[in-house]
């Protein structure tokens, strides 16, 4: 967050909140990356192709960006791989559990105003705030 800025944050949310809008409109679809990318793995050839393009463009992004405006900043953890993957599995079980994703409750559910999503939102951000104090300030890290 060090190159935080207004105006970067702003054309971001525009960005993932049309996208998501353009998808409701003109699909049908909720843009919850963990369901979309759930359904690639599903058996029915009509959904694959709309999930594949928003998973390649999910993925070209970054790509693009780089082209156009210049090379991102890096990406530097400071934890060790066996953790990031323990992290991983978690996120992973916690978006079945909790059936959507941050992206599909917490961008396009909360717009709908959908009580479930707004009760999911709220527990990803209670569990990240513990997460945080847990891990930086109880651990030391």
């Amino acid at each position: 967050m060090t190159d935080f800025t207004p105006a970067s944050a702003l054309a971001g949310g525009l960005l993932i909140g049309t996208s998501a809008s353009l998808l409701l409109i003109l699909n049908g679809r909720i843009a919850g990356i963990s369901g979309i990318v759930a359904g690639l793995f599903r058996r029915d050839i009509r959904e694959v192709s709309w999930r594949a393009a928003f998973v390649v463009g999910v993925l070209l992004a970054p790509l693009v960006y780089g082209v156009l405006f210049g090379p991102l900043p890096p990406v530097t953890f400071n934890s060790s791989a066996s953790v990031i993957v323990a992290a991983g599995l978690l996120v992973g079980f916690g978006t079945r559990l909790g059936s959507g994703c941050t992206s599909g409750h917490g961008v396009c559910g909360i717009s709908r105003g959908s009580p479930r999503s707004l009760v999911a939102t709220g527990v990803f951000m209670i569990t990240a705030l513990i997460t945080v104090l847990f891990t930086r300030h109880l651990m030391g890290h």
